[in-house]
């Protein structure tokens, strides 16, 4: 007979440390280009829009990817789930082309509704119970970093 272990129910939202330590790397870019951004950044000022912009688009993207591969995962070839799961993207390619402070409010709206489509989600069952708990730390600081460097576009 062996002995049966129960998982605590606050583990269930305990991001994996990988996830956390590479999420939160992933957004150094953000708060860099925001940094950059601001009038105080001289030389540098010329570099944070194109990569918040730039990097905001791949990123806004790659995190659309995440519900392909979710839908994949299910088996779910529906064009619903597949559909949704393009819509990142389909909003951060205007975004980059549009530049200026206006595309970064788009990428920073776009990663804010991405963020409320994860919690349904995963309220659904559909991604694991801690990815909102890393998505929300991560959301707050790029829409903060992608709107700060908006707002830097009309110092």
């Amino acid at each position: 007979m062996t002995a049966q272990t129960t998982v605590p129910p606050s583990a269930k939202w305990l991001v994996p440390p990988a996830a956390r330590w590479l999420g939160f790397a992933g957004a150094v870019p953000f708060v860099a280009g925001a940094l950059a951004s601001l009038p105080v950044a001289g030389t540098l000022r010329p570099l944070g829009l194109p990569l918040l912009l730039d990097y905001g688009a791949i990123i806004l993207s790659f995190m659309g990817g995440v519900h392909w591969g979710a839908a994949m995962m299910r088996d779910d070839a529906e064009v619903g789930p597949l559909g949704r799961s393009v819509a990142a993207s389909l909003l951060a390619l205007p975004a980059a082309l549009i530049g200026g402070a206006f595309g970064l409010v788009m990428l920073a709206a776009g990663f804010v509704g991405l963020l409320f489509y994860d919690e349904q989600e995963t309220r659904m069952g559909r991604l694991p119970s801690w990815y909102p708990h890393l998505r929300r730390p991560l959301t707050a600081i790029v829409t903060a970093s992608l709107l700060g460097g908006a707002a830097a576009q009309f110092w």
